[in-house]
């Protein structure tokens, strides 16, 4: 779905300033970053997610409600799963945080804040937030945004990086202007092979390689491709890429530079550590080996798979019986669109369409709903199959590199009729 105009209204006013930001709880520190507990009688203070080592403390960090924390420094933060279930769109102080580098913009001034376009260009530009909103059309888009190792924490046999669950993902109606102008604006000139992406996040250590991305240029032209300032109607959350988050919409997480502010047009393929050798998958059309093969050749990490969940309704779960149960959940895919999703009520063994609910792009979670009527004393084993519009589907059987990407197995969600 391509993205469309929206009037310029989105402002700044809730900017966090760096005293404003420690006194919201965050503590800077010689090797950590620390939020607010919560808990209480009510509010549970840890989640423990069903794979080893999977218990998380739930902390909120300035902006957000309490999150699971897998590290503070640099922040990794997940969206507990039922939130997902709350609406089609991830709320802003809920969506997860993943950054590479420890050291995070806490303040930024947006008089003196500036986003470079330089390289294989005609014309070097820099451009304050207020000419971006000023000076370029500004459009709206939903779309996913997933880190590649979401669901990491399921892998069998175990992989290292970090655990997550499912919730390393969320959606968001993206605000900005189209990278394509901006490009087009400067100039590319015809030598020109990528463009690379880096932010304002700095390393501790010098010997650390700075976070930096590229993808073509043939691929960043796209119109769905956007500078986005805001999220959801406001603008991004600090510890999302404030103030400015580049977008790639169908593509994984790790190419959504946050606090975007240098652009640069490459005539060669970009060497760097954060592309030549971390984010790698097997160069393999399914982009996975068996576990103990030895790793050969490798691509970058690229485009999403085919995904849906069940979200209103929780692994070992009781439902009553004798009453019609509404299933609900999600699907997405890399763009296609969701054609249709099915479920099982018996692992697998007979499918059923489900109805699928408000279409918002291409790029969004699509919401669904089925229904069955359980049995006293059955336990069924729930599933849903999503197929997008070139007849992608889910995998019936988990894929396994040594990254711990790509998930997109069939997922499924045990319950007791009583």
């Amino acid at each position: 779905m391509e993205n469309k105009q929206i009037p310029n209204h989105v402002n700044d006013s809730n900017a966090l300033t760096r005293r404003g930001f420690l006194k919201a709880g965050i503590m800077l520190g010689g090797s950590a970053i620390f939020g607010t507990r919560i808990g209480s009688a009510e509010t549970p203070s840890a989640i423990t997610l069903p794979f080893d080592r999977g218990r998380r403390p739930l902390i909120a960090f300035p902006q957000k409600r309490p999150l699971m924390v897998m590290t503070t420094r640099p922040p990794q933060l997940e969206t507990p799963f039922h939130v997902f279930n709350e609406s089609i769109f991830t709320p802003n102080d809920a969506f997860f945080v993943r950054w590479h580098l420890a050291n995070i913009p806490t303040h930024i001034d947006l008089n003196e804040f500036r986003l470079t376009i330089r390289g294989q260009v005609k014309t070097k530009l820099t451009l304050s937030l207020d000419t971006l909103k000023n000076d370029f059309e500004p459009v709206e888009m939903a779309a996913v945004c997933q880190c590649g190792g979401n669901s990491r924490g399921f892998f069998e046999p175990r992989v290292p990086g970090g655990q997550w669950g499912h919730g390393a993902m969320g959606n968001a109606k993206w605000t900005g202007v189209r990278l394509k102008d901006l490009l087009e604006k400067a100039g590319v000139k015809d030598d020109a092979v990528q463009v690379r992406f880096d932010g304002l996040d700095k390393a501790v250590a010098d010997v650390t390689p700075d976070f930096r991305k590229s993808l073509n240029v043939e691929e960043v032209l796209r119109q769905e491709v956007m500078v986005a300032y805001a999220m959801n109607g406001e603008p991004l959350p600090y510890l999302n890429g404030y103030p400015l988050r580049l977008v790639i919409p169908g593509w994984y997480a790790s190419y959504w530079i946050k606090a975007l502010n240098d652009i640069e047009v490459l005539n060669a393929i970009d060497q760097d550590f954060w592309m030549k050798q971390a984010y790698r998958l097997p160069a393999d059309p399914c982009g996975c080996i068996e576990p103990g093969q030895k790793l050969r050749a490798t691509v970058p990490i690229n485009k999403m798979t085919v995904r849906s969940f069940i979200t209103n309704v929780q692994d070992n779960a009781t439902v009553k019986s004798g009453h019609p149960v509404t299933l609900k959940g999600i699907a997405f895919d890399q763009g296609y669109g969701i054609d249709q999703v099915l479920f099982s009520i018996n692992g697998g063994k007979q499918w059923q369409q489900s109805t699928l609910g408000e279409d918002y792009g291409n790029f969004s979670f699509r919401p669904w709903e089925a229904r069955f009527t359980p049995i006293a004393g059955t336990t069924y084993h729930l599933q849903c199959l999503a197929i997008n519009r070139i007849g992608e589907s889910q995998r019936w059987n988990a894929r396994w590199n040594p990254s711990g990407y790509l998930r997109n197995v069939i997922e499924t969600v045990s319950v007791k009729a009583v």
